[in-house]
């Protein structure tokens, strides 16, 4: 039996102690058997270990040979540049591998420094690390929890435990055992490690220290927890595995031909410095077919969107994140605050004469009963504002003095008009508070609480500004109206007064009886306004939206129905039913599931994996320790900034205003980078494609080598990066939100980029071949400029044809894009300098090349770019023709 079901004295005899506490001596054996009361550190792999890891990808170990071969023949700075940006790659690996280890560090620092402990009798202050079962601590307000416990002694003890929960009001504790197995936010005679004391006191007996605590227990999930590489990284690790081995082997074979026929031809050559050179070109190619500069241009892209998303409230902690939120196809959100405004707000209100369809604004227009009702609402209340603005008290009693001020009449003129003279404060036994205040000379009493309670204390009735006996069928209007409010899952207030004899001077318990009742008010934590519309569209988008709350049940669900988050058929569960399905049942019923309500910290983790065990890409918003397994455990845990900084540890992303819709804007900026990412890859294989196929012609038809080593080298460096990411800071394309989350298993060149790249390569490949053809008619020397010149201008170009997969340049807008014209014009610049008489010479560029040479090249590249745009007109066109028939 769990201590929460068991009376104290059980729990008591259960930890071998008793309210005098135990010994020092069997705390001493305990805490070396238990161990202390803190929560374990892993051990963490050291730094260079995590560094050596990012080098074992196939494309780093190709590109780390191509490199140590450049420098052995004396390319220094090619070898060097390569070396740093493999370096720089893995230095940023690391820092956000040792980001995601810090929410177990988080975790530990919740547990409090000190404790209040009873042992033998004696009060003494301990360090709660020396905490052990059986212990007997004091609460008070302010404390925080040290370790969990069952209480033994309640006075009015107010506990927030809105880090295990989620919900951000306090929980009333008592001492009486609790029927049944429940969820952690019904044990209402427990405590646990972490918990903040808010109001009164309280005597607890530990029940559970260190990893035993529930804490603890979260601990130990957020370590079991997988940590999940975006699918963009999990194409991109496949796809380098395999480009590395055909680049290696393309190398060979073209080192191979290479020095065949240096070996087979009859000319009189020096062999050695024709191998080297031959090792040299092959090098070359393998470094030209190799963006080297990828994963650097993928990492800048995903920072352009780190700064839209933080625009739109979204802190990206994560990089990979801005990615994983465009695959995204589930979003499993926390209620409050998230979907809701976070703020108790009265929402509508009864009094038997009749209500109006809104409570009036003007105050001149207030019936009697509505002005007395505001009076106690306002009156018999603890809460109040500060200077500084800030709200001070009961979210319910808050919500009451917020009912007041918008409607015209500021709670502290009510205040003012009519002070407090005495109260009986509120207590979870009566479930009522009243105060005195004195009306017209008369004094009365104000009381207000639940309505079942309230019902029975009242033999009289205010309507129409008298006050009449109530009747059963009044009483029956009463009830009714409670019943109908509380189906829309509404929290329900009662109000009533006395006049009581004006030398009364404090109030007592008994003057709570033969009350006149005025009326109820029904008050809900608002859905926020743009919510509503942030539904539709992240169903457009294919987005499945999943609310898991640790509200009830009743609640959540009238929730998800107002917002149109529940669709027909679907339903909600709570933690326990939850907890009773079989793995089998819950993937079954899990597409209908769109509420869980009363969930644990195991719950969560469960209804993450069964998503992503369908192949979906899960989203998990959360704020406390309660959420931080779960965060770590989805693609992308997004933490709300008023949480906890445990969460936010584990979390990849943070939204500044707890907001669902900034959720689902981020997950526009998600795709559109994911886009952008895929356009930027795209112009780079395109234009080492096109590249490739100008070699292998020139090989198979016994050309010379279109291109020097130099100037394929020259072309990565001066022609990959800046192109690239200018197209990452290309704007959304038109149906970025109209269309479904890519599947996980297609593949990086899935969704007609293989298309592109192909289409693009093969073009500015044949503009290659036809400009080196037209250059051998002068020599040979010519045809190597002419080549050079057409593959580094149609590259260069190239970048307007990938702006856009669904739009021409035209539609799209040729200078839309400020950084596409900047990039394009530097790179105009970089290889005018190629130009120079000084230096062509390097670059194998004759004298003789001029004007009518440039022209031609420049217009084969010209030429192919336009051809890309208009294959793509007609693409674009046939899959119009084929969406509208289908």
């Amino acid at each position: 039996m769990n201590y929460y079901q068991q009376n104290k004295e059980e729990v008591l005899k259960q930890v071998n102690s008793s309210e005098q506490g135990i010994s020092s001596a069997e705390a001493q054996k305990r805490l070396e058997s238990e161990g202390p009361n803190e929560l374990k550190s892993k051990d963490k792999d050291p730094l260079w270990k995590l560094f050596v890891e990012n080098f074992k990808d196939p494309m780093v170990i190709v590109l780390l040979i191509a490199a140590a071969v450049q420098l052995v023949l004396g390319q220094y700075i090619e070898s060097l540049i390569i070396f740093l940006v493999l370096v720089l790659n893995a230095i940023v690996s690391v820092v956000q591998t040792r980001k995601a280890e810090s929410s177990l560090d988080a975790l530990r620092n919740l547990s409090a420094p000190e404790a209040k402990v009873i042992r033998e009798g004696a009060r003494l202050t301990l360090p709660a690390r020396e905490l052990v079962p059986g212990d007997i601590v004091l609460l008070e307000a302010g404390d925080y929890v040290p370790a969990d416990g069952r209480i033994i002694e309640s006075g009015s003890l107010k506990v927030n435990e809105g880090m295990l929960t989620g919900e951000s009001e306090a929980v009333e504790k008592h001492t009486d055992p609790v029927e049944g197995e429940v969820a952690l936010g019904d044990r209402l005679n427990m405590v646990f490690s972490g918990a903040l004391t808010v109001y009164g006191r309280g005597t607890v007996v530990i029940t559970g220290t260190g990893e035993k605590t529930e804490i603890g227990k979260i601990a130990g999930l957020i370590e079991s927890a997988e940590s999940k590489q975006t699918p963009l990284q999990r194409k991109l690790d496949k796809f380098s595995k395999k480009l590395g081995i055909f680049i290696l082997i393309l190398s060979v074979i073209i080192f191979g031909v290479e020095a065949a026929r240096i070996y087979f031809s009859n000319t009189s050559v020096d062999m050695t410095a024709s191998i080297l050179n031959a090792l040299m070109f092959a090098v070359a190619v393998a470094v030209a077919a190799i963006p080297e500069a990828l994963s650097s241009i993928v990492t800048i892209v995903l920072s352009v969107g780190t700064n839209k998303m933080a625009k739109q409230h979204a802190i990206i902690r994560k990089l990979p994140a801005v990615e994983s939120l465009g695959s995204t196809s589930v979003i499993c959100t926390d209620k409050t605050g998230t979907l809701t405004q976070n703020r108790m707000t009265v929402v509508d209100y009864y009094i038997p004469e009749g209500t109006k369809e809104e409570f009036p604004n003007d105050p001149d227009t207030l019936s009697d009963a509505e002005r007395r009702l505001l009076h106690i609402a306002v009156l018999c209340n603890d809460s109040h504002i500060n200077e500084e603005g800030k709200e001070l008290g009961d979210p319910t009693e808050i919500a009451l003095i917020a009912f007041s001020n918008n409607k015209n009449k500021h709670y502290r003129e009510i205040r003012d008009q009519f002070p407090r003279e005495a109260e009986i404060p509120f207590d979870s036994d009566r479930k009522l508070m009243s105060t005195i205040h004195t009306f017209d000379g008369q004094k009365t009493i104000l009381t207000k609480g639940g309505p079942d309670v309230l019902f029975s204390r009242c033999n009289r009735v205010f309507i129409n500004g008298e006050e009449k006996a109530i009747t059963d069928e009044l009483l029956e209007q009463f009830r009714q109206q409670n019943e109908d409010f509380s189906k829309r899952a509404l929290r329900v207030l009662a109000y009533a007064y006395k006049t009581i004899p004006n030398d009364t001077t404090r109030a007592d318990v008994d003057d709570e009886y033969d009350l006149v009742l005025v009326g109820l008010t029904a008050m809900i934590d608002p859905p926020r306004e743009e919510v509503y519309d942030s539904i539709v569209e992240s169903k457009k988008a294919g987005i499945r939206t999943v609310m898991i709350t640790g509200d009830h049940k009743t609640t959540a669900q009238a929730i998800g129905q107002d917002i149109g988050l529940m669709s027909e058929g679907d339903f909600a569960v709570t933690g326990q039913e939850l907890d009773a399905m079989s793995e089998q049942e819950l993937d079954e019923k899990l597409e209908h599931i769109s509420v869980y309500a009363r969930v644990s910290p195991e719950n969560k983790i469960r209804i993450v994996r069964a998503w992503q065990k369908k192949g979906q890409i899960t989203a998990m918003t959360g704020d406390g320790v309660n959420d931080a397994p779960a965060l770590k455990q989805a693609d992308i845990g997004v933490a709300m900034g008023s949480g906890t900084d445990v969460a936010k540890d584990s979390a990849a992303m943070i939204l500044t205003d707890d907001n669902f819709v900034s959720i689902v804007n981020a997950v526009g900026v998600g795709r559109t980078v994911f886009d952008n990412i895929k356009k930027a890859i795209a112009y780079l294989f395109a234009g080492n494609l096109g590249a490739i196929i100008a070699i292998l012609f020139a090989l198979i038809v016994d050309w010379i080598n279109p291109f020097t080593a130099i100037q394929l080298l020259f072309i990565n460096l001066a022609n990959d990066s800046l192109p690239a990411i200018a197209l990452g800071m290309e704007k959304a394309e038109p149906n970025v939100m109209s269309r479904k989350p890519r599947d996980i298993n297609e593949g990086i060149f899935a969704g007609g980029t293989l298309g592109a790249v192909i289409t693009r390569g093969v073009l500015i490949g044949i503009a290659v071949i036809i400009s080196q053809y037209i250059g051998l008619g002068h020599s040979p020397e010519m045809s190597v400029a002419m080549a050079f010149t057409t593959l580094i201008l149609a590259r260069t170009l190239q970048t307007f044809a990938a702006r856009s997969s669904q739009q021409t340049i035209f539609q799209v807008g040729i200078f839309s894009n400020k950084y596409v014209i900047g990039a394009v014009l530097v790179c105009f610049v970089l290889y005018s300098i190629t130009l120079i008489p000084a230096i062509r010479g390097i670059f194998s560029i004759p004298a003789t090349f001029g004007w009518n040479e440039f022209l031609i090249a420049g217009g084969l590249a010209l030429g192919s770019v336009l051809l890309m745009e208009v294959f793509k007109f007609f693409r674009v066109g046939m899959g119009k023709k084929e969406t509208s028939i289908s």
